[in-house]
C-alpha cells in the first residue's frame, strides 16, 4: 500500500486527492506574469544600450510588483541574462547590465 492511500472497512483502497489523465496536467509554469514578462524580454532584446524600460506600476492590475520582479528573476536567470530593476511611486525601470566579476573570494 502507497501513502497516498487507504483500505476501507470493505478493503477497497481510497485516493486522497484527485486523479486526472497525465496528458491533462499543464506543462511548464505560465503564471499570471508570463505575458508581462515574455514583453518585458523582448523590449530588452531591442533596448539600446545605456536605456532602461519604464514600466508603469498601475498596469500591473492583480499582478504584485515582488511577484513580478520574482518572474522576471526566474526568467532572465534562465536565460543567462543580466538585469537589474529600480522602482519609484509610478515605475518599475528595468535594464541589462553586464555582469561584474568578484575580485578574489577568500582572501
Amino acid at each position: 500500500m502507497t501513502p497516498c492511500t487507504r483500505m476501507t472497512k470493505t478493503g477497497e483502497k481510497t485516493m486522497h486527492f484527485a486523479v486526472v489523465p497525465a496528458d491533462e496536467v499543464p506543462q511548464g509554469r505560465r503564471g499570471k506574469h508570463s505575458k508581462m514578462v515574455s514583453e518585458i524580454l523582448n523590449d530588452l532584446s531591442h533596448l539600446p544600450e545605456g536605456s532602461a524600460i519604464k514600466v508603469p506600476l498601475e498596469g500591473l492590475g492583480d499582478a504584485k510588483l515582488a511577484n513580478l520582479r520574482s518572474a522576471l528573476n526566474r526568467a532572465t536567470r534562465q536565460r543567462r541574462l543580466h538585469v537589474a530593476t529600480s522602482t519609484d511611486k509610478s515605475f518599475l525601470y528595468i535594464w541589462t547590465h553586464k555582469k561584474q566579476r568578484s575580485s578574489s573570494r577568500g582572501r
